[in-house]
């Protein structure tokens, strides 16, 4: 079964710096259908104004993720790192008993686009930890590219979930699959460009939830780039 998520049905919060979509509930946003999927429960795609950002505010036992699709995004938190996070870089924050950060954009004059995402961990209540890693464009190209897992597989991000996350970049025509064990819930989110998954074509924005499927066929109706979440 596959359930579309259109880009326009999310929730929406524009505060002038701050641009952002949800896809399951987040602050004011509230949709009892779409608290989140399995134990993916935060998506939100945003974008920030040159020189503005999120000040100093907590986290705990929370699995968070970040990806920069343009422009680039500082990270500085009360475990010490200050770090800029670029585009083909992942960030993975377990913030266990607590962590406190910050995140704004350095340019003046450039937006940052990105992806902020929260998966609900394993365990709760252990020690915070911060990891930031590159992956090469290269690796996605017409294939997926597993940036976070639990055992930290082939050269990804271990976390704290039984959660896999991947990104594939696909060139207008190219096709890829990818195999869902049984049991397991597949959320597909377009960052750019357009789609075909098992015959239903999705754009930028849109999201799709899959469940009770052995596979996913995707084609790429024009350059697009996609994030996988393979959860329990």
């Amino acid at each position: 079964m596959i359930t579309v998520r259109p880009a326009a049905e999310r929730g929406h919060a524009n505060h002038g710096w701050l641009d952002s979509h949800h896809t399951f509930s987040f602050a004011d946003y509230f949709d009892p259908k779409h608290v989140q999927f399995r134990s993916l429960r935060v998506l939100n795609e945003d974008k920030v104004a040159g020189g503005r950002g999120f000040g100093k505010h907590p986290h705990r036992d929370m699995e968070i993720l970040t990806w920069v699709q343009s422009g680039t995004l500082e990270h500085a938190d009360d475990l010490g790192n200050k770090r800029v996070l670029q585009p083909g870089e992942l960030q993975a924050m377990s913030a266990g008993t607590g962590v406190v950060h910050s995140e704004y954009n350095p340019s003046i004059t450039v937006p940052v686009h990105f992806f902020q995402i929260w998966i609900l961990p394993d365990r709760k209540n252990i020690a915070p930890v911060y990891a930031q890693e590159t992956f090469a464009a290269e690796q996605r190209k017409g294939r997926f590219q597993l940036l976070a897992s639990p055992n930290g597989a082939a050269g990804s991000i271990p976390i704290n979930a039984d959660a896999k996350f991947s990104v594939i970049d696909l060139a207008h025509g190219q096709s890829a699959s990818y195999p869902v064990a049984a049991g397991r819930g597949v959320w597909v989110q377009v960052a750019s460009g357009e789609v075909d998954l098992n015959g239903r074509k999705l754009s930028a924005g849109d999201g799709a939830a899959i469940e009770d499927e052995s596979a996913l066929q995707l084609k790429s109706l024009r350059d697009a780039q996609v994030l996988l979440f393979d959860v329990q």
